[in-house]
């Protein structure tokens, strides 16, 4: 019902007060008119969708619908009638614009269920002058289930995934989940298992804009906030949906083969995924089916497994505030296409860890690169055609339209052309394989699909079916007949009447047309007499005497007039079956359209790769199964261009060697060749710390996506998994702070990397008190060196960490090179060997404007604290400590059993720290060192 002004809903009444919604609805419909009683029944089968109800040229929504759809669309709500004695809150949208409104819905988070009219109103009133139109609900709009082009963005996928808790093993353990996930507008299935540990990185990975589960928050807490946190849109369903019976056979089905194994070991959690996933398409599209293409069995064996926390860091396809603009995707991307575009969003999501693979796509790019006239040639062709996986998409589901038949022909052409363009290069040249393999799938064996489609569609064809005119003249003679006489009823009827006059002789002979008669024969009275004397009056009957004229009718004319009257529904009807017998034809060959459409976003993607990597300057990095790290002169590719369209200086490349040098000698400075693992990386605020931590991350990244990188020269060993902490931000919906959203991140990267890991960390421990600070910087270090052993750029402001270089093997100082100058400081912006012996922090707080009475303040204090400040803490007490794997205990004497309690334990219940003075605390450490040498543990 409507709503207030103070925004509270008035009372339904006592009558509807606690019965149950289907009850309420049952007993409103009884009170109905026949269509409000046809809309009550029809919303109550979708309660929990907005329903479009088609009346006319407009889609109506009524009661609480119609008051949520005007606050969301901000269009008028008014009032139809009364109902149940209160007024019927009423708002509705244009047929022609729905798309657009349903866009803003479905962004608001909405579901819509469209409620169309299955019949003409005309059909309707045969059976009564109350009779009600027949409608029903031909499809639910989700956020997963998009086709449309205006609902859709071009260069983005829409994934609609669903997720099954795969049961655990053993009590305590994460388990796994099993996500499926399609992308319904072009066919694209996606199936595999992660650790509920890294659940959250590949849903971000993926971005679905829907999920579905059947997983009660009680039952799996962790996975709920995982969901919650990305803002992912979860869809609750029956957990019967999840049956990997049901799944392994629907998927069988829509492949049309007998045995999965071709396509990948899919286990049955797996399986029911698919089934759900299925079934709720199913329930959705109201029976009709999408195209699938082959599924793709995912896993974290051959994908670069980034979580959450890091893509956010690194801003690959958005930017913290979720833009694409500003993000690596819109700095890297050169495509022409948008099937082009989500294959390179796809791949820089999705990075692989097999040197092969990544040798075989730079192949590719590298061929491109230097084919400077097939690569211009190849892009040419590519941007002219449409999204075939799309089009074909629309037309599976009977939404599509002239245009998407176009398009089709279209792709194929270009198709057709860039494949002829790839045979010639490669007769010349030989192709890489990766070009090879395209050429072969961009010219299918279509039956001839594209030549009927040149033949029958019309260049510029309209969007909807329904107005016609997209069938060019000359593909069937009987629509060149029904357009003849639609549009050309006076030269039909001239030509006729001609005829007539030569016929008979009577030169004043006219065919005449009123709303009454329709068409007749006319000749003056004198000559009526010959019209009806044979043998003229076997051919013309008469049919009116007028004053001053005849009139007659022949058999001839009546059949052309009734063609005449039905010509433009006729031409219609025939344009109908032309589109549905070329959309059967084009599904028919699904398999082998969406094989091409694959192919043409693919080469897409790689021209792309291979212009951007021209323009900016980029090499071919050696990828490989090394250890090593060398990247020599390397850029941030967004900053460099930032720079640029700025206008301001030019972006400082910098080396960074981890685990060694590639082919190249190490660089000057370097004692250790370069040999050390982790580089801790001092310097001021402001000096492009974080800056460099990143890039290196983002060459890893492009590297290992297949493309050419921001660098002079790069030799990297397969990274598996890559962490980035660079940032800070605070976590209020889950109750986190700054500091405490920063020691979870670290410990998802203590606990989970690897000796193929790489791990970027800026700041860690700054959120608390020094000495804590340090300290948990400090471990951490060594946990990276001793435990994880992975590669490793860790920025700190602690400078006391840099003794850390002379006392674990893989750890090198840097710092970023800045001048001083009259006590102003100029960031030089160069990474060099050795550490920074002060931060710089009052010189940039000047620079951020700080008044000069708060600068010399600080400046006092500092030199006050410098004079006490004991600047050898690290060697005299970190000294005195054993590395972080020599202190680590084997288990914790907190665990001790309750039989045999520890002496170290219960002295340590005894302590109160909060009320111990430092000589009680450094008494009370030994003690307990103290009964651990007496090895009473």
């Amino acid at each position: 019902m409507s709503e207030g002004e103070n925004g509270r809903k008035p009372a339904k009444g006592a009558r509807t007060a606690g019965k149950p919604r289907e009850v309420v609805a049952a007993e409103q419909a009884v009170e109905a008119s026949p269509a409000m009683a046809q809309y009550l029944e029809i919303k109550a089968a979708n309660p929990d969708s907005l329903l479009f109800y088609r009346m006319g040229d407009f889609y109506e929504l009524f009661f609480e619908d119609a008051v949520a759809a005007s606050r969301a669309l901000g269009i008028v709500l008014t009032k139809r009638g009364k109902h149940l004695g209160e007024d019927i809150p009423m708002c509705g949208v244009p047929v022609h614009r729905a798309d657009e409104y349903l866009q803003r819905l479905i962004r608001g988070g909405f579901r819509v269920a469209v409620c169309e009219q299955l019949e003409d109103p005309a059909e309707a009133r045969k059976r009564g002058a109350k009779a009600v139109v027949r409608r029903d609900v031909v499809r639910l709009v989700t956020p997963g289930t998009l086709t449309e082009d205006s609902l859709l963005e071009a260069t983005a996928a829409n994934y609609l995934t669903a997720l099954f808790r795969a049961p655990r093993e053993g009590a305590g353990e994460g388990g796994e989940v099993a996500l499926a996930s399609i992308d319904i507008s072009t066919g694209d299935l996606q199936v595999g298992c992660v650790a509920v540990a890294d659940l959250s990185g590949e849903l971000t990975r993926i971005a679905p804009s829907e999920v579905v589960a059947a997983i009660g928050r009680e039952e799996a807490p962790d996975i709920w906030l995982c969901l919650e946190h990305l803002g992912l849109t979860v869809t609750p369903v029956p957990s019967a949906y999840f049956d990997s019976r049901a799944g392994e056979r629907d998927l069988k089905a829509r492949l049309g083969v007998s045995e999965l194994g071709g396509f990948g070991d899919f286990s049955r959690v797996e399986l029911a995924a698919v089934g759900a996933l299925l079934k709720y398409i199913d329930l959705t599209q109201l029976g009709r089916k999408p195209l699938l293409r082959a599924p793709r069995k995912v896993g974290h064996t051959a994908i670069l497994v980034i979580d959450a926390a890091s893509r956010n860091s690194l801003e690959l396809v958005r930017t913290t505030s979720g833009e694409r603009q500003g993000s690596l995707l819109a700095a890297i991307d050169r495509t022409v296409t948008g099937p082009g575009a989500r294959e390179l969003a796809a791949r820089l999501s999705s990075p692989v860890t097999e040197p092969g693979e990544i040798g075989r796509r730079l192949d590719a790019v590298g061929f491109l690169i230097e084919q400077v006239l097939l690569r211009a040639g190849l892009r040419e062709e590519l941007a002219g055609a449409p999204d075939v996986a799309r089009a074909l998409s629309r037309l599976a589901f009977q939404r599509g339209g002239p245009r998407d038949l176009a398009g089709i022909r279209d792709g194929i052409r270009a198709a057709a052309r860039a494949s002829l363009l790839l045979a010639g290069a490669g007769g010349v040249l030989g192709l890489p394989e990766v070009l090879a393999r395209i050429a072969g799938e961009l010219a299918p064996d279509i039956d001839g699909l594209g030549a009927r489609l040149e033949a029958a569609i019309v260049d510029d064809p309209p969007f909807q079916r329904r107005d016609g005119g997209f069938v060019k003249p000359g593909f069937r003679a009987d629509l060149d007949e029904a357009r003849r006489l639609r549009d050309e009823s006076r030269e039909v009827m001239a030509g006729l009447q001609t005829r007539y006059q030569d016929e008979t002789g009577v030169r004043t002979l006219k065919v005449r047309h009123n709303n009454v008669l329709g068409y007749f024969v006319e000749v003056t009275a004198q000559q009526a007499r010959q019209l009806m004397t044979a043998p003229l009056d076997a051919t013309f009957r008469h049919r009116q005497t007028m004053a001053n004229a005849v009139r007659f009718t022949t058999v001839e004319l009546v059949e052309i007039e009734g063609r005449i009257s039905s010509a433009g529904e006729r031409a219609l009807a025939i344009e109908q079956e032309v589109f549905n017998d070329l959309a059967a034809q084009a599904e028919t060959a699904a398999a082998s359209l969406n094989a091409l459409a694959a192919a043409l976003g693919e080469l897409d993607h790689h021209a792309g790769l291979a212009e951007l990597a021209e323009r900016e300057g980029y090499v071919r990095p050696v990828v490989d199964a090394s250890r090593c790290f060398d990247i020599r002169g390397g850029r941030h590719p967004v900053v460099e261009q930032a720079l640029r369209r700025g206008g301001g200086s030019t972006f400082v490349a910098n080396d960074c060697l981890l685990g060694g040098a590639g082919a190249l000698p190490p660089p000057e400075g370097f004692a250790d060749g370069g040999e050390a693992s982790i580089w801790l990386v001092t310097g001021p605020n402001m000096a492009g710390k974080s800056t460099f931590l990143r890039q290196n991350a983002i060459i890893t990244v492009m590297a290992q996506m297949g493309a050419f990188v921001p660098a002079l020269a790069a030799t990297i060993g397969c990274v598996d998994r890559l962490f980035s902490r660079v940032g800070a931000a605070d976590d209020l919906a889950r109750g986190r702070s700054t500091f405490m959203v920063e020691m979870v991140e670290t410990a998802a990267i203590l606990n989970q990397a690897g000796e193929r890991s790489l791990v970027i960390l800026d700041e860690i421990g700054r959120g608390t008190a020094t000495f804590d600070g340090l300290s948990i910087a400090w471990a951490t270090v060594e946990h990276l060196h001793e435990v994880n052993r992975s590669r490793a750029l860790f920025a700190t402001h602690y400078h006391e960490l840099t003794a850390l270089a002379g006392r674990l093997a893989r750890v090198a100082n840097v710092t970023v090179e800045v001048a001083e100058w009259d006590d102003e400081i100029v960031f030089l912006h160069r990474v060099i060997p050795g550490a920074a012996d002060r931060s710089y922090g009052i010189q940039v707080a000047k620079l951020a404007g700080l008044p000069a009475g708060v600068l010399q303040r600080a400046s006092a204090v500092l030199a006050e604290l410098e004079k006490t400040e004991r600047r050898d803490i690290a060697a005299d007490v970190m000294g005195d400590l054993p590395l972080f794997a020599a202190a680590r205990p084997k288990s914790s004497p907190l665990q001790a059993s309750a039989s045999a309690p520890s002496p170290v334990a219960e002295e340590l219940r005894k302590l109160h720290p909060d009320e111990m003075t430092p000589r009680a605390a450094l008494e009370a450490l030994y003690r307990l060192k103290a009964l651990a040498e007496d090895g009473k543990t």
